[in-house]
């Protein structure tokens, strides 16, 4: 089994490595337009758009001006997202003729979709028609990709400028984001999908002939009760491959199914499996690699890169741990007594045989490190501590590799907080890339930081004081509590992962949840882009003898404790109420 883990994590973290480099080169010449393919192939395209909706793109943007058009694009989506879901029924392309989406939903699904969230508390084969998956929900996914990837640019032009007052143009930047990365990814991805068998159809639901027959009982209003056989079965068809390769690539999650990447028409076989995991991490480390050309060192690219591989193999290395560990207890039940048995050959449930528990479990925690929903297996039937990490990873502001865009954008928040605390150690003004840390920039770097756990801690707190949230939940205590801080984390932090078991489709959850989510988005966005504009407008420094490198192993050292401590000194009280109780109660047993 560890010769299995080894070979699997190694395996994947070798591909992912030898890609990140040229996708980073690609990312940084497109975004500066240095790019002689994607100028020739997609400039004419590029100047139609920029025509049309009469935009300059030789005029840049102050940080205000950036987020005001920022906000108001992301608005005007929720709007657009909201009001297909309402009108579905009387729109094409609707073969199971599904109704209108619920209000309280509806707005849920729209926030979730433009904040790249992703959080779906409905049954997708159900509930949506295949015009609002491909017109509202596909392309959020690539627009809310677009708009992490705009802001993390915008970023990098702070630190890599000195002594201006603009950070770039946000309708280039997301147009540019969308043209030349998104779209040519997920294009190349939905083939090699299609190719493993993902479907790709407007074809009717499916009516078949199952092997066996089912047989279920049936209550009618008098209260009588008969059985019935059925040996038929519906099997959803649809635009799949197409959601698919942009929920990865963009990091957004929303599966077409319900059962989302455990479903066998998203991801039926291992190396469908494996190239999905990759996906997800192939742009928010090329960034990494782009962040590093950008500012002038490629030094400080690979330095956060190999802060996030760290923590990431760690994370990886516990979850795998307690999913082959499993349970030391279950209880059997016979003829006439009960028994304790052990959970032989790890903890399976949940999870597809066909990927297994290691596959399983780095694509628990790969999901969670960035800001994917995406899942293969159900993360509310893992062990506690196998729950635990997923929900930690949520939780640090999901820096590991994370979002595309979102991931860098606040990793280099958590560089800048690491040097102001070295800063006071040595008794020196803080500077980062030769930029002094000021008063200005860390208020906004402690608003970024407390943002999400005020959303998170707070909101936990409601939902399990009012009636409306205690009623969703499924599983009492530990558990139960676990249930409700997951989703407030995925929410806050825009994973849109699920311990399935909480009951989240009703009124309280889903306004509860969208605030969430909006605020979470937007409320590290805004203060992202102000730390920009701040860092534009300085005058560089010049390397002294005091001044401390951020490339070395001493920086990288000190940007993991950053994270690692201020996600356990925020977090580590309501963990310990809900997975760490659980695993104690879980080994007391034994």
């Amino acid at each position: 089994m560890l010769s299995n883990t080894f070979i699997q994590v190694g395996l994947y973290l070798t591909v992912l490595l030898l890609l990140t480099k040229p996708m980073g080169l690609w990312i940084a010449k497109v975004m500066n337009g240095e790019s002689v393919i994607a100028n020739k192939l997609g400039g004419p395209i590029e100047r139609i758009i920029y025509r049309a909706l009469g935009i300059k793109p030789e005029t840049e943007m102050g940080w205000k001006h950036y987020a005001v058009a920022l906000l108001l694009f992301n608005v005007i989506g929720i709007v657009f997202v909201y009001v297909l879901q309402r009108l579905q029924v009387w729109l094409p392309l609707n073969p199971q003729s599904f109704p209108a989406v619920s209000v309280d939903s509806s707005l849920n699904t729209a926030i979730s979709f433009v904040t790249n969230t992703n959080w779906q508390g409905y049954s997708g084969e159900s509930t949506m028609s295949y015009l609002t998956q491909m017109l509202a929900l596909t392309v959020q996914n690539f627009l809310s990709a677009a708009t992490g990837i705009a802001v993390v640019i915008a970023l990098i032009r702070g630190f890599a400028r000195h002594t201006v007052q603009t950070i770039g143009n946000f309708w280039v930047d997301i147009t540019r984001s969308t043209l030349y990365i998104l779209l040519p990814l997920s294009f190349i991805f939905a083939i090699a999908l299609m190719g493993q068998g993902v479907i790709q159809n407007f074809d009717a639901y499916k009516e078949v002939t199952t092997l066996q027959p089912t047989t279920y009982s049936v209550t009618d209003s008098a209260g009588k009760q008969t059985t019935e056989v059925t040996s038929t079965q519906t099997l959803a068809m649809g635009p799949v491959a197409s959601q698919e390769a942009i929920k990865m690539i963009g990091t957004n999650g929303g599966g077409f199914f319900n059962a989302n990447s455990a479903h066998p028409y998203e991801n039926p076989t291992p190396l469908s499996n494996f190239l999905q995991m990759l996906a997800i991490f192939i742009v928010p480390a090329g960034l990494c690699f782009t962040f590093g050309l950008m500012v002038g060192d490629r030094r400080q690219g690979w330095a956060v890169f190999s802060a996030m591989a760290i923590v990431f193999v760690l994370m990886a290395g516990v979850a795998i741990w307690a999913e082959q560990a499993g349970n030391p207890v279950l209880t059997a039940s016979g003829a006439d007594q009960t028994v304790s048995v052990l959970q032989s050959g790890g903890n399976m449930e949940g999870k597809e045989t066909r990927f297994g528990i290691v596959s399983s479990a780095l694509f628990t925690t790969i999901t969670t490190a960035a800001s994917c929903g995406a899942v293969n297996a159900m993360h509310d039937s893992l062990t506690p501590l196998g729950g635990l990490v997923p929900m930690w990873l949520m939780q640090l502001g999901e820096v590991i590799f994370g979002g595309v865009g979102s991931g860098l954008y606040t990793m280099l928040i958590y560089a800048v907080l690491a040097v102001f605390i070295a800063g006071l150690m040595i008794g020196r003004t803080p500077e980062y890339l030769g930029k002094k840390i000021e008063i200005f920039d860390m208020k906004m770097t402690a608003l970024i930081i407390l943002v999400t756990p005020l959303i998170v801690l707070v909101g936990t707190a409601i939902a399990v004081v009012a009636d409306p949230g205690k009623a969703g939940i499924a599983n009492p205590g530990a558990h139960g509590f676990s249930e409700i801080l997951y989703a407030l984390s995925s929410a806050a932090n825009n994973n849109g992962s699920a311990f399935a078991g909480l009951s989240a489709n009703t009124p309280f959850y889903n306004t509860l949840l969208a605030f969430a989510m909006f605020l979470g988005r937007f409320g590290i966005i805004l203060p992202v882009l102000a730390i920009a504009g701040s860092m534009a407008a300085k005058k560089r420094i010049p390397v002294s003898l005091g001044t401390m490198p951020t490339h070395g192993p001493l920086f990288i050292t000190l940007l993991i404790g950053a994270v690692i401590l201020v996600g356990a000194l925020t977090y580590v009280p309501a963990i310990a109420l809900g997975p760490v109780i659980e695993q104690l109660l879980m080994t007391a047993t034994h």
